[in-house]
């Protein structure tokens, strides 16, 4: 371990519930094995999982720390047996199983990244969750191609700000629902070609008027309950639905006439049970696809919010608020 510390501050939910469990708690620092850096972290986003984690309703993977966060940005400071990729002291930003609130996080070197140019390290501590999960369902699974018309539930979260801003970077035409006046403006300012205010418009309706009748050809869905049979009318003949996650019941009666009727593909997936082999996939696609548009600005995330790390309750009582657009971030 060299010069770096025995101990660090981590973040644990102590119990089950809101921002007030949890806790900044000394942890001993995590040593790399086979294939694995160390990164002193100086960012952590805070992502809709991580509140779901603390109130008790998403446990970590078999192997993956109790301590909270899904992604990071800071820099090397040692490597592991057979890690060779980065070099001590370069900057990077990762996709972690857990452990992403503390000083320090270890992570596979394939499911780290290095920083593009222009961004800030705060910014490339908003990337890994939601670019990692937009690509693997709206382009992998959801295999949206230009030209096409991509409908996405919560516009101005990280993953639907994400989404919107790579849907229209590879030419797609855009739908977001989102829940305010000021919340549809944002998404037509990211490039949405059309937004859709869910509280006061039917968005099955405003998709069809958008498409002359037609309807989505994908849509990105982690509302669940009524939106799933909501999602079949809206869609296209031959759509595809991506399910992430469900933000209303994962159980819902559904006629299912309709997914035959227009030969629907409806899927979905999980990002962080994945083995470190299948990120580094993502991550391969992310480099070569993604990275060049990060570096030239065309797309960039969108940063609702920066706390400082003892204001870990805070900013998840902002997530929890749902007024956020955008990313929340902790810095170290």
């Amino acid at each position: 371990m060299g010069q770096n510390p025995e101990m660090m501050r981590a973040v644990v939910a102590e119990g089950s519930g809101g921002p007030e469990v949890l806790r900044v708690v000394q942890r001993p620092v995590p040593r790399p094995g086979v294939g694995e850096i160390l990164v002193r972290v100086k960012v952590a986003g805070v992502n809709r999982p991580d509140v779901i984690q603390r109130q008790g309703g998403y446990p970590p993977p078999p192997g993956a720390s109790d301590i909270l966060g899904l992604e990071i940005a800071g820099e090397v400071v040692a490597a592991g047996p057979s890690a060779g990729r980065f070099s001590i002291g370069q900057p990077v930003m990762a996709l972690v199983p857990g452990g992403g609130y503390a000083d320090y996080a270890v992570v596979h070197e394939h499911n780290a990244l290095p920083i593009p140019p222009g961004l800030s390290l705060e910014e490339a501590g908003a990337i890994p969750e939601t670019y990692f999960t937009v690509w693997t369902n709206v382009f992998d699974r959801g295999r949206l191609q230009a030209g096409e018309t991509f409908l996405v539930h919560g516009g101005t979260s990280g993953i639907g700000t994400t989404a919107i801003q790579l849907a229209k970077a590879f030419g797609a035409k855009v739908i977001a629902t989102a829940g305010s006046k000021e919340k549809c403006e944002a998404c037509l300012r990211l490039g949405a070609d059309v937004a859709v205010n869910y509280r006061q418009e039917d968005f099955v309706a405003a998709t069809k008027e958008a498409t002359v009748g037609r309807g989505a050809d994908l849509i990105l869905d982690m509302v669940g309950g009524d939106y799933i049979p909501r999602n079949y009318d809206a869609a296209a003949q031959d759509g595809r639905i991506v399910q992430i996650a469900f933000l209303q019941s994962p159980k819902v009666e559904v006629d299912f006439r309709r997914l035959m009727v227009k030969r629907l593909t409806h899927t979905g997936s999980t990002l962080r049970p994945r083995s470190p082999a299948e990120k580094a996939v993502i991550a391969r696609a992310l480099e070569d696809k993604v990275w060049p548009l990060l570096a030239q600005g065309r797309c960039r995330p969108v940063m609702d919010s920066t706390f400082a790390f003892e204001d870990v309750a805070k900013a998840h009582a902002r997530m929890d608020g749902g007024e956020h657009i955008g990313k929340i971030v902790l810095t170290l």
